[in-house]
């Protein structure tokens, strides 16, 4: 038994000092690589210190907010949304005039939810992506 905890005491002292001399032998390059494959994937912050961003500058224009949250629906007709650019998807809602459009837009008609996801965007910055979307009709 004194011969098996010798053993294993010596097995136990070549793993570390093989190990130690293996991490010796990493260069700056690959430790960075390394550093860099286990970063964590975010950041945690305690209420009230999170990192402030940068106030807007303006209004978005239709364009950005059609690219950034309508554009996923809105381009392929997902359950029943007019195809943008689209005149007969379209037509029979211009037709019902602008004020019911953008009452449908800031409030959800059907399966579009209310301002279609972009819970900070100004009715101005829908009604401009409204306009986008139907713009050329």
């Amino acid at each position: 038994m004194d011969m098996s905890r010798r053993m294993i005491s010596v097995l136990f002292a070549a793993l570390t000092f093989s190990t130690a001399a293996f991490a010796s032998n990493v260069s700056q390059s690959e430790y960075d690589a390394i550093a860099e494959r286990i970063k964590p994937v975010g950041n945690v912050y305690l209420a009230g210190s999170e990192p402030v961003a940068a106030e807007p500058t303006g209004p978005r224009d239709g364009a950005k907010v059609y690219g950034t949250f309508c554009i996923a629906c809105h381009a392929t007709g997902v359950t029943g949304a007019p195809k943008t650019g689209n005149a007969e998807d379209w037509g029979p809602r211009i037709a019902q005039g602008k004020d019911v459009l953008k009452n449908h837009a800031l409030n959800g008609f059907n399966a579009m939810p209310a301002k279609g996801t972009c819970m900070d965007c100004s009715d101005e910055e829908i009604v401009a992506a409204i306009e986008h979307m139907i713009a050329g009709l």
